[in-house]
């Protein structure tokens, strides 16, 4: 048999009836590998490095559910998070994962009008938001009867609770819940909008946390020993299945880049050379970009793989 159907015959993820992503993954791996690579955050820079290991993952997650709890938030409550790609995106989405909370991933680029849509849809009763984003949700905030806690990742703001703050404050030990079972909501998508409003996509603790494990070992071709980078704003769906679930199931390391504005190219190749990058997946858009560069000036010792994602991306590009 070929490579292929060796796999195929052979492979099966193990569906628990019980399964939280953060506990029976995250957590698992802070027990078995606490000083493992687990994140490294670029600031926007593109120089500047904050790396954590697996333990250190594990304890900000608590911390975060911890925090989110004493505010009120419950399990099965939706949960807007509105943020750019900084580390504070993975420990309140894994918090709320921990609570059972169903997190609502939007784009930094949501308007008012979408934030005050996607919260009342959802009758979400908590939003996360950096500076910005909470300015948009004061704006709409009286329209939005089903909203009681916010949070804010940033400098203090009026009405809403610091998350710097409250997450010095917050223990890092895990409390005890009630257990998630696999098939209960992890989070909520919504589509694009280009037939009518957007929709709600709902998502299991199983079908993302558990299901991803083919899209990291098989599409991105990741293991333990790997540093992933997958190009993606935190509000779209590609940040989950690259970026987080699949990725860290395998034991991978991902990386992320606070990118503001309009992509630099040129620093955008280097990161590759100087953090040791193994995957990386972008949309074709961007590497329509860097075959206008001069590739030869790069570092690509570490880079063994590479996928697209988002539109077709031509011959030309492949070939180069």
């Amino acid at each position: 048999m070929t490579d292929y159907e060796a796999v195929h015959a052979g492979f099966s993820l193990e569906v628990p009836e019980l399964f939280n992503y953060t506990i029976d993954v995250v957590d698992r791996r802070a027990v078995e590998t606490p000083e493992h690579p687990a994140l490294v955050a670029l600031e926007p820079d593109g120089i500047t490095a904050h790396r954590f290991d697996c333990a250190a993952v594990s304890a900000l997650a608590n911390r975060a559910a911890n925090l989110l709890e004493s505010l009120g938030v419950r399990r099965g409550d939706r949960v807007l998070v509105q943020l750019p790609r900084i580390p504070e995106w993975y420990w309140v989405l894994l918090g709320c994962f921990k609570l059972g909370a169903v997190p609502l991933p939007g784009t930094t680029m949501l308007t008012e009008g979408d934030i005050e849509y996607r919260i009342n849809q959802a009758e979400a009763t908590a939003a996360v938001a950096d500076p910005d984003g909470a300015a948009k949700v004061d704006r709409v905030r009286p329209r939005c009867p089903s909203l009681r806690s916010l949070v804010v990742v940033g400098p203090p703001t009026d009405g809403w609770v610091s998350f710097p703050e409250g997450m010095a404050s917050s223990p890092d030990e895990a409390m005890d819940r009630e257990p998630t079972r696999a098939d209960d909501p992890l989070l909520i998508y919504f589509t694009s909008g280009t037939v009518a409003h957007p929709k709600m996509v709902l998502h299991t603790q199983a079908s993302y946390g558990i299901g991803h494990e083919i899209t990291a070992r098989f599409w991105h071709d990741l293991g333990p020993d790997d540093l992933h980078w997958t190009v993606s704003d935190t509000g779209w769906a590609k940040a989950a299945w690259g970026k987080l679930f699949g990725q860290w199931r395998v034991g991978a390391a991902v990386l992320l880049w606070d990118i503001r504005g309009k992509p630099d190219l040129d620093r955008m190749l280097r990161i590759i050379g100087e953090q040791g990058v193994t995957g990386f997946c972008a949309p074709p858009t961007l590497y329509r970009g860097f075959v206008q560069l001069d590739l030869g000036v790069y570092d690509w010792s570490s880079l063994r793989h590479c996928t697209s994602a988002g539109e077709p991306l031509n011959p030309e590009v492949i070939s180069v």
